[in-house]
């Protein structure tokens, strides 16, 4: 890792959603690094029988994971409250946070775009699905920046009036901005980017996920990189359920197979549920892999 590429992401605040960031403070390691504690165990002397890329990607594909936890990230990241509580749920690095109970909270909250005001999904409880129309979007904006300029001005009438910062501070809306410094070892961050940057992670902290990984890990780490996408990030997991199922298939002579016989020959703890999420994910992997005809 070339000494410039650290110097040119040292304390540059990378842009995300509105008012956020993220920023490196600083990295331990790069590429070799993993490589120099895997090869460790090897002993003194022992020849070197792979190239360092070659090793990166055997250690991602197999899930050796330990020489990964020899680099570590630190970040400076400027996120939304709502959005941290989730990131914050990772529990593999270290955390320090603004404090509201010591200084003043941040004047900044996360706005949503007229266009950008989703939907409830149907089928995930926890995620999103669609739009709302522009126009409805439009009323929902308008109300957002009233509630946000109202509560702001509440709370700093508070702080003028000698309320403890600590006690001002509850009616603040979770998209309130936060600030914290965040370090990590590469093999839980790219944990936490794994969950992150899928596509039915929230908009939100996926763009977070997202900056972080293309912007700082990828040049940082280009060949951890490499091997996290190809292994991880964009991989598929097919379960020992999953497995049977394409096993039955391609011994009927049915691939691709349509639906009917998809449902045919799926496992028999499925066939019982009207509604059944297992078989739900296994019908889009085998669609996405062309075993299954999309319906």
């Amino acid at each position: 890792m070339p000494h410039s590429a650290v110097e040119s992401l040292r304390w540059q605040k990378i842009p995300v959603l509105d008012q956020g960031f993220v920023c490196l403070v600083d990295v331990m390691g790069e590429d070799a690094s993993i490589v120099q504690a895997a090869r460790v165990s090897y002993g003194e002397g022992t020849k070197k029988v792979s190239d360092d890329r070659t090793l990166l990607r055997y250690l991602m594909r197999h899930q050796h994971t330990t020489p990964f936890e020899m680099a570590e990230i630190k970040l400076l990241v400027r996120v939304p409250m709502d959005c941290w509580r989730q990131w914050i749920r990772h529990r593999t690095a270290s955390v320090n946070e603004y404090s509201t109970r010591y200084s003043v909270a941040i004047d900044a909250a996360y706005s949503t775009a007229p266009d950008a005001w989703r939907i409830q999904s149907e089928s995930n409880r926890q995620g999103s699905g669609g739009f709302l129309t522009s126009d409805v979007g439009r009323s929902l904006t308008d109300e957002e920046a009233a509630l946000h300029r109202y509560v702001r001005e509440v709370y700093d009438q508070r702080i003028e009036r000698g309320v403890a910062r600590e006690q001002a501070r509850k009616d603040l809306p979770l998209s309130t901005y936060t600030e914290a410094y965040w370090k990590v070892d590469l093999h839980n961050l790219f944990r936490f980017l794994e969950l992150r940057m899928e596509s039915n992670a929230q908009y939100e902290i996926r763009e977070y996920a997202t900056t972080i990984g293309e912007k700082i890990v990828q040049p940082l780490f280009p060949h951890c990189w490499e091997a996290f996408l190809d292994y991880q990030l964009g991989s598929l997991q097919l379960s020992r359920l999953e497995q049977k199922v394409v096993q039955r298939l391609s011994q009927g002579g049915t691939i691709p197979a349509t639906l009917e016989q998809f449902l045919a020959v799926q496992d028999d703890s499925w066939k019982v549920l009207e509604r059944c999420r297992e078989r739900d994910e296994c019908y889009e992997k085998l669609c996405q892999l062309g075993i299954v005809r999309q319906s």
